[in-house]
């Protein structure tokens, strides 16, 4: 199996009061998920971090060095499915919680294949010889517009329901599986996994720059959050890098 390296940084930002994002490296790397509370007060915070503990909690069940492609994706979707039931029956017992959610993105090593996808508008993107390239999709409104060709990237961008997602952990969809991609890995690929608090500051062209700049995963991590604060972000800023060696 190939060998990850990781960093992580979350800040709450400049203009929130606290950090509704969460994140959880398993401890030999296997998996890396990134969270995005929504819901206000520390709802969205109470949402994230039960999204972390619950995901981490199922996917231990896997048998990572010989579990199949379908065994694999089967255990992903019912960890979501399991949170996503956790945190709407929670919403629904506590007042001050309801219509709390969370968004996840999640990178998954399994038998020598990295699994990678989502649910909601926290994403993950490879760069890979040069190239960079998003491979989650987004569960918003504005992606769907643009999916049925109503709207164009560039009108995304400061479309004013940019930030209204349709599929999230604590909605009924939210647990209606995952689609993740199955990628080999290969010796020098760098992942990031972010919410939306980095892209809202830091265009692909930056992070992909940043991406390569440094033989650092931390470090990178660290760059990435400070370049989306400086550039404008107004949200909690989660970035989790991945390094794959040989």
């Amino acid at each position: 199996m190939a060998k990850l390296r990781t960093g992580l940084v979350s800040i709450t930002g400049r203009f929130r009061d606290n950090n509704e994002d969460n994140a959880y490296i398993d401890p030999q790397n296997r998996f890396l998920l990134v969270a995005d509370g929504m819901g206000g007060q520390s709802a969205g915070e109470r949402a994230s971090a039960l999204a972390m503990e619950i995901i981490p909690q199922k996917l231990n069940s896997l048998d990572f060095n010989r579990a199949t492609m379908e065994q694999t994706v089967r255990v992903i979707d019912e960890a979501i499915a399991q949170a996503n039931v956790e945190i709407m029956a929670l919403g629904e017992l506590d007042a001050r919680l309801k219509n709390m959610g969370t968004t996840v993105t999640f990178l998954v090593h399994a038998n020598g294949s990295l699994f990678v996808g989502g649910v909601g508008d926290s994403r993950t993107y490879l760069l890979r010889n040069g190239k960079f390239e998003q491979l989650t999709t987004d569960h918003s409104l504005v992606q769907a517009l643009i999916d049925a060709g109503t709207l164009s990237p560039e009108e995304a961008v400061n479309h004013r329901y940019k930030n209204v997602l349709y599929r999230y952990l604590g909605a009924k969809e939210g647990g209606a599986g995952t689609t993740p991609k199955r990628l080999e890995p290969r010796p020098g690929d760098r992942y990031v996994l972010c919410t939306d608090g980095v892209t809202g500051g830091c265009s692909d062209e930056l992070m992909a720059s940043l991406l390569a700049d440094s033989n650092d995963p931390q470090a990178i991590a660290a760059d990435i959050v400070k370049a989306a604060e400086d550039g404008g972000s107004k949200d909690n800023i989660t970035a989790l890098v991945v390094f794959v060696e040989a």
